[in-house]
């Protein structure tokens, strides 16, 4: 039997290739994977936590993108679906390199990638201060931050806000959640 081994592609060669390709892919470190469509609750929890980001930033240095351009961390490229990065970026820009604050909103068939993977990735750059993971189907936010040198896991649910003083910005949790109907709950339910 014979086993043809490609090449492992190279960040470089990934974002020329991509950019020549209809779709959105992320580069995992060695290979191309093709981004998924979102459901109506993501598309909904995604917009509002843009738009209310781009307002709380308005007139400040740090910016809010997402999900359509890309960062870059720890040898990889990934469509986080909003991040702020606080430095300055070409016009031209495709890649940001140190963002900031990174969000993710669950979807149940990448949920494990944004729990496992992404999280160590983006746990590994110096620039970035918090992850917030989203839930699609329920109230809440698991939120990492950085202090002190160590990562700090917190819970958020309905009635809390996201405070962001790297940021100077708080969003309460409600204003991300707006419009979004989500699936009855039971006693004991997360």
């Amino acid at each position: 039997m014979t086993a043809a081994l490609r090449k492992p592609m190279t960040i470089e060669a990934f974002l020329a290739w991509e950019e020549c390709q209809d779709l959105r892919w992320e580069f995992i470190g060695f290979e191309p994977v093709a981004m998924t469509g979102g459901s109506n609750a993501h598309e909904t929890i995604g917009g509002n936590l843009g738009a209310q980001l781009l307002t709380l930033l308005q007139g400040k240095r740090c910016r809010v993108r997402g999900p359509t351009m890309k960062v870059e961390v720890a040898g990889r490229i990934r469509y986080p679906d909003a991040f702020v990065f606080c430095s300055g970026a070409a016009r031209d820009q495709t890649v940001i390199r140190d963002p900031v604050v990174v969000f993710e909103v669950l979807s149940p068939s990448t949920s494990h990638i944004d729990r496992i993977e992404k999280l160590r990735e983006y746990l590994a750059p110096d620039s970035i201060r918090r992850y917030v993971i989203l839930e699609q189907d329920a109230f809440a936010a698991t939120v990492y931050l950085k202090q002190d040198g160590a990562w700090v896991v917190s819970i958020l649910t309905d009635g809390d806000t996201l405070g962001m003083p790297e940021i100077a910005a708080d969003l309460p949790l409600s204003s991300i959640y707006e419009d979004v109907e989500l699936p009855a709950t039971q006693p004991g339910d997360f």
